[in-house]
C-alpha cells in the first residue's frame, strides 16, 4: 500500500510545479452556448471534459462548481462523475465547490459523497459551510485528513449579502470579540497546528475560502500578522472577471500568500474551447512572475 500524501503536502507540490491558478469548471448556460454545447447534462460533460484536457499539465488545480452540473438532475451528477474521473486521472487536484454542511451523520454523508476514496463522486477537497459552528464539521474534518484529503471552509467570501453575517461580532464564545470570519479563520488554523506532524508540514490540509476581492481587514483577517505554521490554504475566488489581478496577490494576501490558490472562471472559460488552453498558459505565466 502506499504511503498517504497529506493534502497539504500534495498542495505545496503543486505550488511548486505549476503555480497558483486553479481553473473554474462552471458550465453554465451562457457559456455552454458560447461553446457551441446544449444546455443539457451532455452539454456540460464535454464542456467540464474540455477544460480538463486544456488545464492538464498547464496547472495543477480544476474546481467544479457542482451546482452547474446538479441542475441537469441524475444526468448532471453523472456528467460531473466522469469530469472528476478524468481530472483525478490527469493528475490534477479537483476542489469540488459543493459548499456542503449540516451536523452530525448528515454532514458526515456529505464527507462521504465528496471525499471518500472509491466513491463515484471523489475528490481531493471539497468547500464546507460551517454556519452551524466550526465543530459542526469536526467528522468530516477528521475524515478528509484520514483519507489525505482537504477541506476548504466558507469565512470572507467576495459577495456584498454575506457582510453583515461573517463581519459580525462574536459575543458568546471562546472567541468573543473576534469576527464570524476571523473567528473561522483562527478556528481552522488552531486545528492545523493540533495535527500531530504540524511542525513539520508547510501547509496545513485544512483551509478557508478568502474572497480576492473582498476587504480582508473589514472581515476581521489581519494579513500583515505572522504567518502560521502550518501554512493556512486559502481558496480564493474572484480573480480575473470579478477584479481581482495576479500582480495584487501580495497584498490583498499578505502573510496569506503561501497557501493562496487563485481561482479563475469566467476569465479563462471566455476564451472558448479554441482559446482556453492558450488562455490557461498565459494566466499561469502571470501567476508565477506575481509571486516568484
Amino acid at each position: 500500500m502506499s504511503e498517504l500524501i497529506p493534502f497539504g503536502d500534495r498542495l505545496e507540490a503543486v505550488f511548486a510545479a505549476y503555480g497558483r491558478l486553479c481553473v473554474g469548471i462552471d458550465p453554465h448556460a451562457s457559456l455552454l452556448a458560447e461553446w457551441g454545447q446544449p444546455d443539457s447534462a451532455d452539454g456540460a460533460r464535454e464542456f467540464g471534459l474540455r477544460v480538463v484536457e486544456a488545464a492538464a499539465d498547464r496547472v495543477g488545480i480544476v474546481k467544479p462548481q457542482v451546482a452547474f452540473f446538479e441542475r441537469h438532475g441524475a444526468a448532471g451528477y453523472a456528467a460531473l462523475e466522469r469530469v472528476l474521473r478524468e481530472a483525478r486521472d490527469a493528475g490534477l487536484i479537483v476542489i469540488a465547490d459543493a459548499k456542503r454542511g449540516d451536523i452530525g451523520t448528515s454532514v458526515e454523508a456529505y464527507g462521504a459523497a465528496w471525499l471518500r476514496p472509491g466513491s463515484s463522486l471523489e475528490a481531493d477537497a471539497m468547500t464546507v459551510s460551517a454556519y452551524q459552528g466550526l465543530g459542526s464539521i469536526e467528522q468530516v474534518m477528521l475524515a478528509a485528513e484520514a483519507a489525505g484529503k482537504g477541506l476548504f471552509v466558507l469565512a470572507a467570501t467576495s459577495n456584498p449579502e454575506a457582510a453583515a453575517i461573517q463581519r459580525a461580532v462574536l459575543q458568546q464564545s471562546s472567541r468573543a470579540g473576534a469576527t464570524v470570519a476571523q473567528a473561522i479563520a483562527l478556528g481552522v488554523t488552531g486545528w492545523n497546528q493540533g495535527r500531530a506532524d504540524a511542525t513539520t508540514r508547510a501547509l496545513g490540509s485544512i483551509g478557508v475560502v478568502l474572497g480576492a476581492t473582498t476587504d480582508l481587514a473589514l472581515a476581521g483577517i489581519d494579513v500583515d500578522a505572522e504567518p502560521p505554521r502550518p501554512g493556512l490554504p486559502v481558496l480564493a475566488p474572484g480573480f480575473g472577471h470579478q477584479g481581482a489581478e495576479p500582480r495584487e496577490l501580495r497584498t490583498r494576501f499578505g502573510s496569506y500568500t503561501a497557501g493562496v490558490i487563485a481561482s479563475e472562471s469566467r476569465s479563462l472559460l471566455s476564451a472558448g474551447p479554441d482559446g482556453i488552453a492558450d488562455a490557461i498558459a498565459r494566466r499561469a505565466d502571470e501567476y508565477g512572475a506575481a509571486v516568484g
